[in-house]
């Protein structure tokens, strides 16, 4: 029997901040908050398939096993600003694929959009590809005990 693995067709945002006794706690709420805490996460290298189009958020059947590239942090140093942020890169031709890059680190949500951005632009130029447009995703909080942010790009069917 032949098994044939589906090629995502939309994709969307996710982001999510929380506190929480544990630092896995901290995550585990954090992707609550970001809708997608009751999902098994497949984590992805980073391709957008071609063709492929944002979508509406939509509410994921618990247990599934969800294709995302994401990027998080979380820190226990009190005061300390993190943040997380992702990155997509539409290119020009629509038969070819996307990027997405993903970046996190004790630094303000400008700073980690504007990393995001420039990752993406050096991925197209030493791929020989013409970017069409730059979409982003960015969270950040200051910890107060435990905290996480987590942002992500879901790849859906």
């Amino acid at each position: 029997m032949e098994m044939m693995i589906k090629t995502p067709t939309n994709y969307f945002f996710v982001k999510g901040t929380a506190e929480g006794l544990t630092k896995l706690n901290s995550f585990d709420k954090s992707l609550i908050n970001a809708g997608i805490g009751d999902t098994n996460l497949v984590r992805l290298s980073s391709i957008v398939p071609p063709n492929c189009k944002e979508t509406e958020r939509i509410i994921i059947p618990g247990g599934s096993l969800v294709p995302i590239a994401y990027a998080s942090l979380t820190s226990d140093r009190r005061g300390e600003i993190i943040s997380a942020g992702v990155a997509i890169g539409i290119s020009q031709d629509n038969n070819l694929s996307g990027l997405i890059m993903e970046y996190s680190a004790a630094a303000a949500e400008n700073e980690i959009e504007e990393t995001v951005i420039k990752m993406v632009e050096e991925g197209f130029r030493y791929r020989s590809r013409s970017l069409k447009e730059v979409k982003t995703a960015v969270i950040s909080t200051t910890v107060e005990h435990i905290a996480s942010v987590f942002t992500g790009v879901v790849l859906w069917y």
